[in-house]
């Protein structure tokens, strides 16, 4: 009882209306502006506002030249919005991996994703101490697990898209036992 003032003020609202070009222009910088986004984001956002709102000129609505007029102008660059999405995730502990399945979800084609997945790659090492030392796992773990913890601490460690030799080697390590990132 208490929300449905909210259903009430829904049903009640006027129709918006269909999006012509410049409303459809409006909508996309609004959009840039306020989040980092690739050209497939942006495209699926116009997509998903066209169906939502309607199309109000006869021919199609000019999606995709709008996506890459505001790439030309450097509004989007996807090798920046791949860079910064990987840099990210490492600093929050995912491994090469999981940066390389979030690049494909963001729609970064390969060519603009090559440096950020190298640098993934790179820093495999220093993600997944970063990750274990937030979940309290191998050398930071509090004592040492028994072979289930053991077992559920792998599992995270490969969900989070860490390779496995680097898993099972800071898993094996006692706890307090941190070794060097920079050491390979």
């Amino acid at each position: 009882m208490a929300q449905t003032w909210r259903v009430t003020e829904a049903r009640h609202r006027k129709p918006r209306p269909p999006l012509d070009v410049e409303a459809l222009e409006r909508i996309a910088l609004f959009y840039v502006g306020r989040y980092a986004t690739s050209r497939f984001k942006l495209t699926t956002f116009l997509g998903r506002k066209l169906k939502e709102r309607g199309w109000a000129g006869n021919d199609k609505a000019p999606v995709d030249a709008l996506v890459e007029r505001l790439a030309g102008l450097g509004y989007i660059d996807d090798g920046a919005f791949a860079s910064a999405r990987a840099a990210s995730l490492q600093r929050r502990g995912y491994g090469a991996r999981r940066v390389e399945q979030a690049l494909y979800a963001a729609g970064i084609a390969d060519e603009d994703a090559a440096g950020a997945k190298a640098d993934a790659r790179e820093g495999a090492l220093a993600a997944a101490l970063r990750y274990a030392e937030r979940k309290r796992l191998g050398p930071y773990a509090p004592a040492v697990p028994d072979r289930a913890a053991h077992q559920r601490a792998f599992a995270a460690m490969m969900r989070a898209g860490h390779p496995v030799d680097i898993a099972r080697r800071l898993l094996a390590m006692a706890p307090g036992e941190v070794p060097d990132p920079d050491a390979r």
